[in-house]
């Protein structure tokens, strides 16, 4: 199939899909014309491809991992697979982390909002 009826079935861009070829996710056969030939395996690599970015991983992580899964949307199941299972468990980590970092940001400006008096008359002038 062209890259437009790939972009139709999935519902996303033709400069996505470009995307995700460059980032060696798709990898579509060229015709003698030089138009990209996509197999039918295609529209579930995408939808694949999706959901993993929805849940948070890069397209570099999901360029490894995306071979280990099947099926698309509540569908997606990953293979059993040693790799998979620890590079998916090192993602759960620096996603943890980062929620971590978020978390104590979030509590810090909260705290400086508590904290915060509004200006007064006089400060509100001084400033202007």
């Amino acid at each position: 199939m062209k890259i437009g009826e790939l972009a139709r079935r999935t519902g996303v861009t033709t400069r996505t899909l470009r995307y995700y070829e460059e980032q060696g996710l798709l990898h579509p056969e060229r015709e003698s014309n030089g138009y990209r030939s996509y197999p039918e395996s295609s529209v579930t690599r995408v939808e694949q491809v999706r959901d993993l970015l929805a849940a948070g991983l890069s397209t570099r992580v999901i360029r490894v991992v995306v071979p280990c899964f099947e099926g698309s949307g509540s569908q997606l199941r990953p293979q059993v697979d040693g790799e998979l299972a620890a590079n998916l468990a090192r993602e759960v980590e620096q996603m943890d982390a980062r929620i971590d970092a978020l978390t104590r940001n979030r509590d810090a400006v909260r705290r400086f909002l508590r904290g915060a008096t509004p200006p007064g008359p006089d400060r509100h002038s001084a400033s202007a």
